[in-house]
């Protein structure tokens, strides 16, 4: 017989309800009754964080922003890739995530937010963005967005504060010279490969995993003002 799902904590927000449920070993994060996130399907979460780093992993000191923190698996592969002389900057607006990833959820993030790496704060990512990109902060040498609405055609446009243009330019702009804007996606969308290209980026789309429902996740790097945009794709096997 199935078990049912416990509802371990609720929490309102201008977003709506957020819950966290457990049923045994597995936890659900939804949003209204959706599923944003379960910790038995994690793959794209961890690829987003793995390979989002390693190309600025051997740098010195890289300077990494993560948001937004859900149940903490992108943030724990990007620390697991990154050197201990990493700065990673965790950007949330919901309190209630983070008190879950330092609770219930601790052990399945191997206790992400605790490492020494990570700076926490509690705002929406368009403002690291924002002063990186005035100059006002150090830039980071990748930026991981795994937001619980990615990238997605029917509902975007050119002023969508996180994908569209002005955001991709402020974005590029926070970047180090060949820094990494990884993003999380359900899908993979050509139009928005462009729209990252037309921003001065080189994409990568990964599909991790074999089988199944598999996400997108865009790796843009950003390229010199004036260099050549081109397109790369592949696809690779989940961990």
């Amino acid at each position: 017989m199935t078990r049912p799902w416990v509802t371990l904590a609720r929490a309102s927000s201008a977003d709506g309800g957020f819950e966290l449920r457990q049923r045994g070993e597995e936890y659900l994060l939804t949003l209204d009754g959706r599923v944003l996130m379960s910790s038995s399907a994690r793959r794209s979460e961890e690829a987003l964080g793995r390979l989002g780093c390693e190309g600025v992993a051997g740098r010195s000191s890289p300077r990494v922003l993560v948001a937004g923190l859900g149940m903490g698996f992108t943030l724990r592969a990007a620390l697991d890739a990154l050197p201990q002389g990493a700065e990673v900057v965790v950007a949330e607006l919901h309190d209630a995530v983070v008190d879950w990833c330092r609770g219930p959820l601790r052990d399945a993030s191997a206790d992400a937010l605790a490492d020494a790496r990570v700076a926490l704060r509690l705002v929406d990512v368009r403002e690291p963005i924002r002063t990186a990109a005035a100059g006002s902060e150090p830039p980071f040498d990748a930026i991981l967005l795994d937001l619980h609405q990615g990238p997605h055609p029917a509902g975007d446009g050119p002023d969508h504060p996180h994908y569209g243009r002005a955001a991709l330019a402020a974005a590029h702009r926070a970047l180090t010279r060949e820094g990494v804007l990884g993003i999380w996606s359900e899908d993979p969308d050509a139009a928005f490969v462009r729209a990252l290209e037309r921003a001065g980026f080189r994409v990568r789309v990964e599909r991790p995993g074999r089988g199944g429902r598999r996400h997108a996740v865009y790796l843009a790097r950003a390229s010199e003002p004036g260099s050549p945009r081109r397109r790369e794709r592949s696809s690779s096997p989940g961990r």
